[in-house]
């Protein structure tokens, strides 16, 4: 090692491996031979498309209440469990729980390879390769990757040349471009990772929060560098809903367009004035009947109230067997819950004795699940009569807290209830799972309110811990658990003008980034060959950032915080250099945000690869960073020498905007294409940035299950075909000598025996539908003071049921069908006929679109990534309902997008 690396070596570091400060030509030529040699050399090989691929890297959605203020549940991913559905916009695909995702098969790596990838040290099966169905090609091999990477580089090369005509056009108007910082600052290597000093500087769940500094808590805030983002003016609205939807509420409220509203020269200060009502606290615990008990060594134990809560938490939860059973949820737990009985007076008999809890394994909750089940059951079982009752209350108790008054003006708060005390999950393998979340308490609660507005009343007995008029912060309320320090906020809404104000901020920077893509691509690309060993592994780190959306990732204290990794952070054994079955084939495999598995094959360029396998040469081993000469700080600061505000995130916003915007300008419009064909037409443009930008997924368990079901409602339909044209025999008997002979054919899809079972489940499908209608009308009349009717009633509904049994039999028979309904006619069998193949084609189209997504995160790019007025520019240019696209939910957060473009004919542009 040189010996100026050494002297720029920190203390802590000394005795571990270090890239070379510079990389001499020697160096260089020796690493071109030592590829030429053993063959890893393709210059003519498409990049940036993933090979295989596992689980996308999404951002959460800011959809629901935001979770800053408590413990949020996982979603399953509803793309891999429902059916398309066109009316309604597709929902985010959240992460799946590590321990529910594919492990990976050991595979046999090149001689070539650095190492044995880390997906090769576990059980079970790689994640599905990339194949002709995800990209929506029928060629054969390598063609579609060849396709779409060549595409890619087209856009890539169109932006470029766009860029460059932008910076022309500026220059001509006299604007100075961003001086660029030097490239030979901050050439250190990174420090050891050490444990934070406090609490407040770490890290919830080990990510990094990407509010504004303005929602720290006041006594850590430091001075906010202002930054030249373009942000409208910071007053909040209701949100206008969508187009064709009439006001639920009572109160027509006006709506507040900001979008339009001319900017504020301090977009610093958020609020004039802010009133609101404070937090919901949870129920107080209410102690187990005296008969139910833990049983320790099959001794019944009492407790404390305090001690009892805490067992109650672990007993309600015994069926979440992937927590329960996990030895580090159980010592945390047990150690947190010993410490309390101890606190408390112990643990006693029934005679009085004391009983030393020593260990786990004797510890018996199942009297407490059962009685919590119990609980679970009767509230399950209630009328809909009693539920509607328990929410009408429920509500009328939270519906203070629901709004607030910002600048005089209603806005919806996002999540106003504190979280309740139970046994933290974490995500991934969390260090710390299994410990008890403490009750919070109003003396730990900073409310933040205006000078002049009322503050509200804590509980009686109870104080609030601060009160804060910070008109620069975002937060109503904030305080700090217990488990990691971190703090928690009480914000607005995801429909709330100040999040979609967040919004257009991104995708207007996103914006921005067009004007100095060709600039950074161009150095990085210079870069990749520098001599100085820094200034290369920052430029392949940019590379590797902009091509496959890595985040930038953050260093983590791995004794309190789950071991998640980013494009900086990565180790040793996250990446591994192949030649098979491509030539320069980069396998990432690794934990990323929320710690869920990050698992990409990849092809880079040539350089790139030559440079990973240099940050990887020995002695360098695992635990090693490959990165050693860069952090997320440096990265971000030269990033800013192009742009204000440029950080990686911003990478995926644009290229995932850019490529949208330029796949929809490709398409025309056709008058001759129904509804469902442009929402193809659209979801399959959605499909192409999703894999362009390496927004990628396993296929999901369900998929298969789902595609059979989609199949067998095609062939019910079908079916139906088959008995109406059957119908038209019995109503006019010579319309057989009119029609081939094929038309009143079984369609190729059914046989005998389908035809039997699809009949069952009709049958079966009609009786569940007149009970449930039955007990619903008896819940009715309860509810109303009235009798409820008797059971003969039931019986005389399902009359029909009995009715139609007989029908299928004697058509399974006789091969005829008798025409239905009032006044049957040809011409009206026909009509449904045709209504018919028009479902059919349908119902095909969405079983394409589920099979082409199935390795695809289409929610990720939507949501997240594709500036959402380029959804709205579609669906005006193509005269679709903005609906077909967006939920409701989506229509509210990004109600801005839908407003701004009201009067745009379809000729915005990103």
């Amino acid at each position: 090692m040189s010996s100026d690396s050494d002297d720029d070596m920190p203390l802590a570091r000394a005795s571990a491996p270090v890239s070379k400060a510079h990389i001499s030509k020697a160096d260089d030529k020796a690493m071109d031979k030592a590829m030429d040699k053993a063959g890893m050399k393709s210059d003519n090989i498409p990049v940036g498309i993933s090979v295989r691929n596992g689980p996308v890297l999404g951002d959460e959605m800011d959809v629901d209440p935001p979770i800053t203020n408590g413990h949020a549940k996982r979603k399953s991913r509803g793309s891999t469990s429902k059916a398309v559905n066109y009316n309604v916009g597709s929902e985010s695909e959240e992460d799946v729980p590590l321990a529910k995702r594919q492990r990976t098969a050991k595979k046999t790596v090149d001689s070539d390879s650095d190492d044995e990838p880390l997906a090769a040290k576990k059980s079970g099966k790689l994640p599905p390769k990339a194949t002709e169905t995800s990209y929506g090609q029928s060629s054969d091999d390598d063609e579609p990757l060849t396709h779409l990477a060549q595409k890619k580089a087209s856009i890539e090369k169109k932006a470029e040349k766009e860029a460059k005509a932008i910076q022309a056009k500026d220059a001509k108007k006299g604007k100075k471009p961003i001086k660029k910082a030097d490239s030979d600052e901050d050439v250190k290597p990174k420090n050891k990772r050490k444990a934070a000093a406090t609490p407040t500087t770490k890290k919830a769940n080990g990510v990094k929060k990407e509010e504004s500094d303005s929602d720290a808590p006041l006594s850590k805030k430091v001075s906010a560098k202002k930054t030249n983002g373009k942000v409208k003016a910071e007053t909040a609205s209701p949100v206008k809903k969508g187009k064709g939807k009439k006001e639920e509420s009572e109160d027509v409220e006006e709506v507040y367009r900001w979008w339009d509203a001319p900017k504020k020269e301090d977009d610093s200060v958020k609020w004039d004035t802010l009133q609101h009502n404070g937090v919901v606290f949870p129920p107080e615990y209410e102690p187990l009947p005296t008969n139910v008990k833990l049983l320790y060594d099959g001794i019944p134990l009492t407790l404390s109230t305090e001690a009892e809560e805490i067992a109650g938490f672990f007993g309600a939860m015994l069926n979440s067997t992937h927590n329960v059973e996990n030895p580090t949820f159980q010592k945390n737990f047990f150690a947190d819950f010993t410490d309390e009985v101890k606190k408390t007076g112990g643990a006693k008999d029934e005679d009085g004795n004391k009983v030393a809890i020593k260990d786990f394994e004797k510890l018996d909750f199942k009297p407490i699940f059962n009685y919590y089940d119990g609980k679970n059951q009767e509230k399950k079982a209630r009328s809909a009569a009693e539920k509607k009752a328990d929410k009408a209350e429920k509500d009328k108790i939270e519906a203070p807290y629901v709004h607030c008054i910002w600048d005089g003006r209603k806005e919806q708060v996002g999540n106003f209830r504190v979280e309740p005390p139970g046994l933290f999950r974490g995500r991934g393998e969390h260090p710390k799972t299994g410990k008890v979340k403490r009750r919070v308490t109003p003396e730990q609660i900073t409310i933040n309110i205006g000078k002049e507005a009322t503050v509200p009343t804590p509980p009686e007995g109870h104080k609030w811990k601060n009160i804060s008029h910070d008109n620069k912060a975002t937060w109503l309320a904030m305080w700090q658990e217990n488990i990691n320090g971190a703090y928690k906020y009480v914000m607005l809404a995801a429909k709330s003008s100040i999040k979609g104000q967040s919004d257009h901020k991104k995708f207007e920077k996103a914006r921005e980034l067009k004007k100095h893509i060709a600039r950074i691509r161009k150095d990085y690309n210079k870069e990749l060959k520098a001599e100085l060993m820094a200034d290369r592994q920052r430029a392949t780190a940019v590379y590797l950032i902009d091509k496959f959306a890595l985040r930038a990732g953050n260093e983590k204290d791995s004794e309190n915080e789950a071991e998640t990794v980013g494009c900086c952070s990565l180790k040793f054994e996250h990446v591994t250099l192949s030649n098979d079955p491509h030539p320069n084939t980069v396998i990432f495999d690794f934990l990323g945000k929320d710690s869920i598995r990050f698992y990409q094959e990849v092809r880079v360029d040539t350089q790139v690869f030559k440079n990973l396998k240099l940050f990887k040469k020995s002695p360098k081993k695992d635990g090693d960073d490959i990165f050693d000469r860069l952090t997320t700080t440096q990265l971000n600061k030269h990033l800013t020498s192009y742009m204000p505000g440029l950080s990686a995130k911003v990478f995926r916003t644009y290229n995932a905007s850019y490529t949208m915007s330029n796949l929809l300008k490709e398409l025309k419009g056709s008058k001759n294409l129904s509804i469902q064909e442009k929402v193809k037409l659209y979801n399959d443009c959605n499909r192409e940035v999703a894999i362009l930008c390496n927004h990628k997924r396993t296929v999901g368990a369900g998929h298969e299950a789902q595609m059979e079901k989609m199949t067998d409602r095609i062939k019910g339909l079908h079916y139906q075909q088959w008995r109406i044209k059957h119908m038209m025999i019995d109503i006019d008997p010579k319309i057989k000598k009119k029609k081939p002979a094929s038309f009143f054919e079984l369609h190729e899809d059914l046989d005998e025996e389908w035809i039997h079972s699809h009949q069952a489940f009709l049958i079966e499908e009609q009786r569940t539908k007149i009970e449930k209608k039955f007990q619903k009308d008896n819940e009715k009349l309860v509810a109303e003071g009235k009798k409820e009717m008797k059971a003969k009633e039931l019986t005389e509904r399902l009359e029909v049921v009995t009715d139609l049994e007989k029908k299928f039999k004697k058509e399974n028979k006789t091969k005829k069908v008798e025409a239905e309904g009032k006044g049957p006619s040809i011409e009206k069998c026909e009509a449904n006929l045709k209504k018919l193949d028009e479902r059919i084609n349908t119902m095909r189209l969405q079983a394409e679109d589920r099979e082409g997504n199935k390795e695809v995160a289409l929610g990720t790019s939507k949501i997240n990534y594709i500036d959402p007025r380029l959804t709205v520019v579609f669906a005006k240019k193509f005269d679709v309902p903005v609906e077909k696209f967006f939920s409701k939910t989506l229509r509210e957060k990004f109600a801005w997008a839908i407003e701004s473009l009201e009067d745009d004919e379809g000729d915005w542009e990103f």
